[in-house]
């Protein structure tokens, strides 16, 4: 779906902690971050990238409505939050534009 939308998809991780390496390998300037991972949440690891010298935009998504994490995402460093069933590339490109 991002790949159709003219985005460059450069890499995939499973978990936290690999989402961590991943960027520092990676570099991207775009990560899409869901926010129940199996080792750390995506809250604690956006707030891992944007300590980063040169952080890239994160966006949170998750299968849960904005409702479920409202305070969380009030003091998250991301860009912006889109419900999974929101998700798409135009909704993508709006937040990160």
């Amino acid at each position: 779906m991002l790949e159709r939308a003219g985005y460059d998809v450069v890499g995939e991780a499973e978990d936290g902690a690999g989402a961590l390496e991943a960027v520092s390998r990676l570099r991207p300037s775009v990560v899409l971050l869901d926010v129940q991972l199996p080792d750390i949440d995506g809250f604690a690891v956006s707030e891992r990238l944007a300590a980063l010298a040169q952080p890239p935009t994160i966006v949170l998504v998750s299968s849960r409505d904005a409702s479920a994490y409202r305070r969380r995402l009030a003091g998250s460093p991301a860009r912006g939050f889109i419900a999974k069933g929101d998700l798409t590339g135009p909704a993508l490109t709006a937040l990160v534009t």
